[in-house]
């Protein structure tokens, strides 16, 4: 059973003001056309084979009191950014960095030296602590892939 009413004919005025019947027929329902949300990939994750050397240890972070300072390489150290100091790497060396705490990952470039305290194996800008969660513990300890 349908809730539609059928189609009715309805009264109008002739130019000579006689009344005619005429029929009106049903418009159908308007229905939007639902298309699914498709993500433009920006840039795609490096794949597993990618990967040329993998370590674990300790990443720590730096930010806000570095903020306009220019980093090893010479860049203008600026807030949000996914970058971090480490001792060896070329820059330019691309990163997949997982907090092993919690399972989160960001990818960083390398423009700067560090750390330079204790064991740590990474220094992360502010822009990839806040991504990996460390923001408020200040350390973690983290899994470093670098990338080819």
């Amino acid at each position: 059973m349908s809730s539609e009413q059928p189609a009715q004919a309805k009264p109008s005025t002739s130019p000579n003001g006689n009344v005619v019947i005429r029929d009106v027929q049903d418009q159908p329902d308007f229905e939007p056309v639902i298309r699914p949300v498709v993500p433009q990939t920006v840039a795609s994750a490096p794949s597993q084979s990618n990967v040329r050397h993998v370590t674990t240890g300790e990443a720590s972070w730096y930010g806000p009191g570095f903020f306009g300072n220019r980093t090893a390489n010479g860049e203008i150290f600026r807030p949000g950014t996914l970058t971090a100091a480490h001792r060896t790497l070329p820059f330019g060396t691309r990163v997949r960095v997982t907090n092993l705490r919690n399972g989160r990952i960001t990818y960083v470039r390398i423009n700067d030296r560090g750390p330079f305290v204790g064991n740590r194996v990474i220094d992360l800008a502010h822009g990839a602590a806040q991504k990996l969660g460390l923001i408020s513990s200040g350390i973690a300890q983290v899994r470093l892939e670098v990338l080819q």
